[in-house]
């Protein structure tokens, strides 16, 4: 693959506070038009190499580049390109759905001229139109995340960073919005996912695992299968999990419903 066919290209990637190792060298690429699930536990510092690549944070050491600009020197046309989502919910409670949209659009400098049609085309694409005239504050977990995810697309980016972005969402509302993120990658555009829900990760194409700032194993769901035997990603986290941090994490949930079922017995 050329190397303009990679969205995201770091290399020893590292981050320190003080003497603390946050992300530690590491080193991946991301093709274009891909799905990529960034995993790993709390801590192991997803969220600090994602800052990095937005152009937040500085590396400490160690080389990248975002849509083929510089992590160091580029900063602001990377921020101009991508488009961001987390789990906090950050938009103005305060505005309507239509005055964020268009809030966010002029952040993003869209000129009025197209601004109106682009929000226009945000509403219909994830299906707003019964709540435009709702404050955000009134808007249920699932709403609000497809306002959240209007404003990170409305100046349509090349690449969406997703942090995970649905924390505390119903089910039903979870399934919704992959769906209109696979909808996404037909117009071109390269995601980069963090989740906790192994069933959200299985749908990426390439899945990156850390673990305290170090990469663990990059590859697809079906290659991860076929080496651990098993077609549960959950499964196969919590087994890296174990033997990373030497922690007696239990199998399976049934375990425990196993063992109340035998505590009710002897009752």
């Amino acid at each position: 693959m050329n190397e303009t066919d990679y969205v995201i290209e770091i290399k020893n990637l590292t981050k320190k506070f003080d003497t603390y190792t946050a992300v530690d060298s590491l080193t991946f690429s991301i093709p274009k038009g891909v799905i990529f699930g960034f995993l790993g536990p709390n801590g192991s510092g997803k969220s600090t190499t994602i800052r990095m690549i937005c152009g937040v944070l500085t590396p400490t050491s160690g080389e990248g580049k975002v849509l083929g600009y510089e992590l160091k020197n580029n900063t602001e046309e990377i921020k101009s390109k991508i488009g961001y989502m987390s789990q906090k919910f950050s938009l103005y409670e305060d505005l309507i759905i239509e005055e964020n949209l268009n809030f966010y659009g002029e952040i993003y400098s869209l000129p009025k001229s197209k601004l109106k049609d682009r929000v226009e085309e945000i509403i219909t694409m994830l299906h707003l139109e019964e709540k435009r005239g709702f404050l955000s504050k009134n808007l249920s977990g699932g709403w609000k995340q497809r306002l959240a995810l209007g404003c990170a697309i409305i100046h349509k980016p090349e690449l969406l960073i997703l942090d995970e972005p649905t924390a505390g969402v119903d089910p039903v509302a979870r399934r919704e919005f992959w769906m209109q993120i696979k909808d996404l990658l037909n117009d071109g555009i390269t995601v980069l996912a963090t989740t906790h829900y192994m069933d959200e990760a299985s749908i990426c194409d390439i899945i990156c695992f850390i673990y305290e700032g170090k990469l663990v194993v990059i590859d697809s769901p079906e290659n991860l299968y076929k080496l651990h035997n098993t077609n549960n990603l959950e499964d196969i986290f919590i087994s890296y999990v174990k033997n990373l941090s030497h922690k007696n994490v239990i199998s399976s949930f049934t375990q425990l419903t196993g063992q109340n079922n035998r505590e009710g017995d002897k009752t």
